[in-house]
């Protein structure tokens, strides 16, 4: 079977340039849009130039550009948003309209994966301010692929591991804790922790997989379905440490953003629900979803045993 030819936008962000490696490496002829916002941005540049030297070909297009948008759009079987909806960088998820625009006038996209990839936004609806804006601004994006008749999947990769292992679910910082470790509840909800590069290898592994389409695809690896305090526990046994451990009251958690910046209570909502709430682990996959792990059993994910070495 011929393998899609696949459009990445965003293709230099965290997830974007993981996305556009799995893409190559998987065999597939991989686009990257290349913005002229990158302008003077040497890192992006050298990125998108070293995805060139990889075999990639960069299309230069704007989102501010519709006819330019369309032609970059034409030119691919798959199209992959990867742009930030990340609070603490830019929050571009709106802008993902102008693609769905584009997509749509083009006609020919066999599939669209828009930028998603955490936790799903459907079962948000009944999420906290300031938090839900991120899960308001998907379903709007979701609203329009559907009522364009666009074929997608989408993906829902609950917890990036460098941002939540490393640091033991810690807020505010990337790195463990040297005494105290601040535990939400009792620590025995479950969440779900995903290497970077495996959901870029899962992403990539459904565009041209019909059991995914028009689907939510989520990826639950079983061994990295984990409650805070295993997390810890693994860090600890690793490291040969043991940390104070600093019980916090779900009341006295959402009381903690009382007067902080936005991006903080951001943050402190979307806590609440994982940690306390349980919305990665509370609810079975229906009808309209499928789980990655047990659609492609031939992809070894990396265990959060051995993300975790690499940080100490």
């Amino acid at each position: 079977m011929e393998k899609s030819r696949v459009l990445v936008v965003g293709g230099t962000g965290y997830i974007g340039r993981r996305i556009v490696r799995a893409s190559l490496a998987q065999g597939h002829p991989t686009l990257v849009l290349m913005r002229p916002e990158v302008g003077l941005d040497i890192d992006k540049l050298q990125m998108l130039l070293s995805f060139k030297a990889q075999g990639a070909r960069l299309v230069q297009a704007s989102l501010d550009d519709h006819a330019g948008l369309v032609a970059a759009v034409a030119q691919a079987d798959v199209v992959i948003s990867a742009m930030s909806g990340a609070h603490n960088r830019s929050h571009n998820i709106h802008l993902q309209h102008k693609l769905v625009e584009a997509i749509k006038e083009a006609g020919n996209v066999k599939r669209f994966i828009p930028s998603e990839f955490g936790m799903d936004p459907s079962r948000m609806r009944h999420a906290l301010e300031p938090g839900r804006v991120t899960f308001d601004d998907k379903m709007e994006i979701r609203r329009a692929i559907e009522e364009a008749n666009i074929p997608h999947t989408y993906v829902s990769a609950n917890f990036f591991a460098a941002y939540f292992c490393p640091n033991l679910c810690q807020m505010r910082t990337l790195v463990p804790p040297k005494e105290k470790v601040h535990v939400y509840g009792d620590g025995n909800v479950k969440v779900i922790f995903v290497d970077e590069d495996d959901i870029a290898t899962y992403t990539i592994k459904s565009i041209d997989d019909p059991r995914t389409l028009n689907k939510t695809i989520y990826i639950r690896p079983q061994e990295n379905t984990l409650t805070q305090n295993e997390v810890i526990s693994k860090w600890e046994k690793l490291s040969g440490k043991v940390l104070e451990k600093v019980h916090i009251p779900a009341d006295e958690f959402l009381a903690s953003m009382k007067g902080t910046d936005l991006a903080n209570q951001v943050g402190v909502t979307h806590f609440y629900h994982f940690f306390y709430e349980g919305c990665l682990t509370n609810f079975e996959i229906g009808e309209d979803g499928a789980e990655a792990t047990l659609l492609y059993p031939e992809v070894w994910y990396t265990r959060m045993d051995e993300y975790m070495k690499t940080d100490l």
